[in-house]
């Protein structure tokens, strides 16, 4: 049986990641891997519902972030752990670095309060800390994807927020990928979205997680 892997793809809304997703989520499967697609918060009938109340409901921020670990703890139960149990490859859109860069970065919540929710809440039953093998972050200066996202659709609660709270975002994000490189992949989000294909399966090759390289699809070739 294959070995589990776990990718989790980061960045700010509007720099393009879901495209990327599905596009390597087939890549995958034509390799012969299943895939397992899901995204936090979410993932799980509690973990959706979490996800509405986070996106749409007011709350302190450190309810917010409260919120966010029920639903990545329940997210890690019922779907994560036992998919990678089955040797699957999970593709998750967003994981823990997400909630310490809007939790910690754009909130303001204490980043030692935040290590200790994620020591509890992704404690596998080995003792270790369940964290991705790669983490996909998809750069991109907060104006640019401020600029993408005008007119998209009706922003929620944190697409709505000025430029300021995704600049302390970004700033969360680069703090996260210092504390640990060689889990991250950046690519330079700002390309035209096959130019960040390309950085991506070239990235994925030279770690050894594919072993081809394939065209780009459709969707990825504007």
């Amino acid at each position: 049986m294959a070995q589990g892997l776990f990718i989790s793809f980061e960045g700010i809304d509007g720099a393009g990641k879901s495209t990327h997703i599905q596009g390597l989520a087939e890549l995958f499967r034509q390799q012969g891997r299943q895939v397992s697609l899901t995204r936090e918060p979410g993932g799980t009938a509690l973990a959706e519902s979490l996800r509405e109340m986070v996106l749409h409901q007011p709350m302190d921020p450190l309810t917010e972030a409260l919120l966010v670990f029920a639903a990545r703890r329940d997210h890690l139960q019922q779907v994560i752990e036992p998919a990678l149990a089955r040797g699957d490859v999970v593709l998750c859109d967003r994981y823990t670095d997400a909630t310490f860069a809007y939790q910690g970065g754009g909130r303001g919540n204490d980043w030692d309060v935040l290590i200790q929710l994620e020591r509890w809440v992704q404690a596998t039953p080995a003792g270790a800390l369940r964290q991705p093998d790669l983490t996909v972050w998809f750069r991109l200066d907060p104006a640019i994807a401020a600029q993408r996202l005008a007119d998209a659709r009706v922003p929620d609660r944190f697409e709505s927020q000025p430029l300021g709270f995704f600049q302390a975002v970004h700033q969360g994000y680069e703090r996260r990928v210092q504390l640990d490189p060689q889990r991250f992949i950046t690519l330079d989000a700002s390309l035209q979205r096959h130019q960040v294909w390309q950085q991506l399966t070239r990235e994925l090759i030279g770690r050894g997680k594919l072993s081809i390289m394939v065209q780009v699809p459709p969707a990825l070739q504007s």
